[in-house]
């Protein structure tokens, strides 16, 4: 993703399950580990009709 090193960055904590799905469906898919976490929560977002979020100050 160009520009992505200046997006906000978050930290996450994963079961070790979803940190090892997540891991394989990157390496199946040749992307990296956030990318498919965008991906899913874009997927969540759709499902729910959710075309954009605002971003409050500070986060």
């Amino acid at each position: 993703m160009k520009g992505a090193r200046q997006l906000p960055q978050q930290i996450i904590r994963l079961p070790l399950d979803v940190k090892s799905f997540v891991d394989q469906q990157a390496k199946a898919y040749g992307s990296s580990q956030n990318s498919e976490i965008v991906r899913a929560l874009r997927e969540r977002m759709d499902r729910l009709g959710i075309r954009e979020t605002p971003v409050q100050d500070g986060e």
